[in-house]
């Protein structure tokens, strides 16, 4: 796995690295996105579909937990999973569909679904350091190290 540590230093920020990272992810991949309440999930997720040319208002799914997107024919999901206690719970949404190869997938809160979820090829795990934020990046799988060489500024 590959690592890194990236400075925040506000909003701006979060949706610079996010929108480096979407054209990495037009053929497909997962994002798993860790962090307190607050920390830039789903500003992280908005930038990125919006930088992929979802068009529609990009809408939190916390109360929904599942909200798709269409990118060039491929379909793209956003959950946020906050709201559930366990995987369990994520039975009636029929996720079959996120382990299609060119489904793009980003998952807030996804320690909540394990078992449910397709593995991550990419870990983002956002935190508070002082007026901004750090994004710890984890690559975990071959796709995403060559993502990070290609988003690195």
């Amino acid at each position: 796995m590959s690592a890194r540590i990236v400075a925040l230093s506000n909003e701006a920020a979060t949706v610079a690295l996010a929108q480096r990272l979407a054209p990495s992810l037009r053929n497909g991949g997962v994002i798993y996105l860790r962090g307190e309440l607050g920390a830039g999930k789903t500003t992280f997720a908005r930038a990125l579909l919006r930088e992929l040319g979802v068009g529609e208002r990009v809408k939190s799914p916390t109360y929904s937990l599942l909200e798709r997107y269409s990118v060039d024919e491929h379909d793209a999901f956003h959950l946020d999973l906050y709201r559930i206690a366990g995987a369990g719970e994520l039975e009636w949404l029929g996720l079959d569909e996120l382990d299609a190869p060119d489904a793009i997938v980003l998952v807030e809160w996804p320690e909540r679904g394990i078992g449910a979820l397709p593995a991550a090829d990419l870990d983002v795990a956002l935190e508070h350091a002082g007026a901004g934020r750090a994004a710890g990046i984890t690559a975990v799988s071959a796709r995403a190290r060559d993502w990070l060489a290609a988003a690195s500024p």
